[in-house]
């Protein structure tokens, strides 16, 4: 299951309004209780290390309401897609 939710990820065009679950996964400072979901705004096209990308958006909390504005540097792999 695992390997599928990967692949999955990887086809995944990131897009402006999707929620994403950030954990460990996509990077460490995620860890724990610091993990958050994130509407994206914007993902930044500009390439940097293989397989990690800056995106900004809105931390959301239990009710679905924007809380804080963010940009974060992940591994595209490690973000888990939430239903809006």
């Amino acid at each position: 299951m695992i390997n599928n939710y990967f692949l999955a990820m990887t086809q995944v065009v990131l897009r402006p309004g999707d929620i994403v679950h950030v954990g460990p996964e996509a990077s460490v400072q995620f860890s724990g209780d610091r993990a958050l979901n994130l509407r994206i705004i914007r993902v930044d096209p500009k390439v940097t290390y293989d397989g990690w990308m800056w995106i900004d958006g809105y931390v959301l909390g239990p009710a679905g309401n924007a809380l804080q504005r963010r940009r974060i540097f992940v591994r595209r792999d490690g973000l888990r897609p939430e239903r809006a």
